[in-house]
């Protein structure tokens, strides 16, 4: 995609990093997708081992998770040489469900078993915050700029997209770093029941920026050219999925059939999708995590990157990724995937 095909306003996907079930950072990420083998809980992840003692002593999985998964993405970006700026100029928003449900929860227990309800943990109470992970991440890397949590629930990473694209707009922010984090825990178990599919954890980040900010050398790897929400009061949530994504595709002015890759979460809703923009763009999307909660949907769109990168008939395509949760929130962005061109 030649870079005049891009408005210098429009949100750009320039970076991703992830802590995912198959391991840390983009590249063990990439392989875990390339073996395509399911994967639900992130392997080893000892918060203290893997960022240190220093300021580390109360994180909670979650934070932890968060923490590292910023940390992954500005270190490889170091790497390639196209550092990313902190400070001001740099905003983090992130989608959860609720938070840490186990850190909650154990704060919740602490008070009944102590001698008096207020004989808790206070050095914990952070974690309770459903804005712990993002302040904690924040403090830990000089990100200054507008510091934002969004809970909700599976359409809790496409709602901190939307966010990001509108600190952009009104430039609020020069780049965000946007993303969404779950933990897995016995707690959150507890919470789901008889889940339609195994738990599934991690954290994931992309950078979002705009074309009149870009740094030199930065690679653009899609860009977000639509997103819409809306809620299921008809008691139908398969014309709640077919309402969102076909009004996501018309405000792209895009057409079912440039669609490449398309993602939603759970078995019925991939059916569905597959009536609207074809069973082969949602094959080429395989499900590997279970339910991610608010990272499911960040974590299907860094798979379509991932593969985009190395089949060039995604270049100039679109992908798709929704969500429907069982509540009726049903939400779908489209995406221009650029092959990584200015």
């Amino acid at each position: 995609m030649s870079p005049s095909t891009i408005h210098r306003d429009a949100p750009l996907i320039t970076a991703w990093s992830a802590v995912s079930p198959f391991g840390l950072g983009r590249e063990a990420f990439a392989a875990g997708v390339g073996r395509g083998e399911p994967a639900h809980e992130v392997p080893d992840f000892d918060t203290r081992k893997v960022l240190g003692k220093a300021g580390t002593r109360t994180f909670d999985r979650a934070t932890g998770l968060a923490v590292t998964a910023v940390r992954e993405l500005l270190d490889e970006a170091e790497a390639a040489q196209s550092p990313i700026a902190t400070g001001g100029g740099t905003a983090l928003v992130l989608g959860t469900t609720l938070g840490s449900a186990h850190s909650s929860a154990g704060f919740s227990r602490a008070s009944f078993e102590g001698d008096k309800p207020y004989d808790v943990p206070a050095q914990l109470m952070p974690n309770v915050l459903m804005n712990g992970p993002a302040a904690a991440t924040a403090i830990r890397f000089d990100l200054k700029g507008p510091n934002t949590t969004l809970a909700g629930g599976a359409a809790g990473g496409l709602l901190a997209l939307g966010y990001a694209r509108r600190l952009l707009a009104a430039d609020r922010a020069e780049r965000a770093v946007v993303g969404a984090v779950e933990e897995q825990s016995t707690t959150r178990e507890w919470l789901a029941g008889l889940a339609e599919q195994p738990l599934g954890e991690g954290s994931v980040v992309l950078l979002m920026e705009t074309a009149r900010t870009l740094p030199p050398g930065r690679r653009v790897l899609a860009e977000l050219l639509a997103l819409d929400v809306r809620l299921d009061i008809d008691d139908d949530p398969a014309r709640a999925l077919a309402d969102v994504v076909r009004e996501a595709l018309d405000q792209a002015g895009a057409t079912p059939d440039e669609v490449w890759a398309a993602a939603v979460t759970g078995q019925p809703a991939r059916d569905q999708l597959a009536a609207l923009v074809g069973a082969e763009a949602v094959d080429r999307v395989p499900a590997l995590f279970g339910d991610t909660g608010s990272a499911g949907t960040v974590f299907s769109l860094t798979t379509v990157l991932s593969l985009a990168e190395h089949d060039p008939t995604a270049t100039g395509r679109v992908a798709v990724i929704a969500s429907l949760d069982h509540q009726g929130l049903a939400a779908c962005a489209v995406l221009r995937l650029t092959g990584g061109d200015r």
